[in-house]
C-alpha cells in the first residue's frame, strides 16, 4: 500500500511539472501569448474589412500587419486625403493602439 502511494505523489508531481512547463511553453517566439496573437489577427482582419468597404479606398491594395495593437499601412494610393483616410480607419477600429502609415502617395 506504500508503494501505491509514492507512486501516486510521484506521478501526481510529474503532472503538475509538465502542466507548468506546457504553460509557460504557450508562447510564440516572440513572448506572445496566442491569445494576443488572435487579437492581432481580428485587428486586421477589422482594418482590411473596413478599408475594403470604403467607397473611396476600396480599389486600392493597402497592407495591413498588426503586431500587439499597432497598426501598420502599406501600399499606394493617389492622394494625401486618400492616405490620411486610410489612417483614420485604420485608428478608428477597436484594439488599435498605433498607426504606422507608411503608404506612398503615386507620382502623376
Amino acid at each position: 500500500m506504500k508503494s501505491w502511494m509514492n507512486f501516486v505523489s510521484v506521478l501526481g508531481f510529474m503532472i503538475l511539472v509538465l502542466s507548468v512547463f506546457f504553460l509557460v511553453s504557450c508562447q510564440t517566439p516572440a513572448g506572445r501569448t496566442p491569445g494576443q496573437v488572435v487579437d492581432d489577427a481580428t485587428i486586421t482582419t477589422k482594418v482590411k474589412a473596413k478599408l475594403f468597404k470604403d467607397s473611396i479606398l476600396k480599389g486600392f491594395a493597402i497592407s495591413v500587419q498588426t503586431f500587439e495593437g499597432e497598426v501598420t499601412l502599406m501600399g499606394a494610393v493617389n492622394t494625401k486625403a486618400e492616405k490620411d483616410r486610410a489612417k483614420s480607419i485604420a485608428l478608428s477600429t477597436a484594439g488599435v493602439r498605433k498607426v504606422n502609415n507608411l503608404i506612398k502617395i503615386r507620382r502623376k
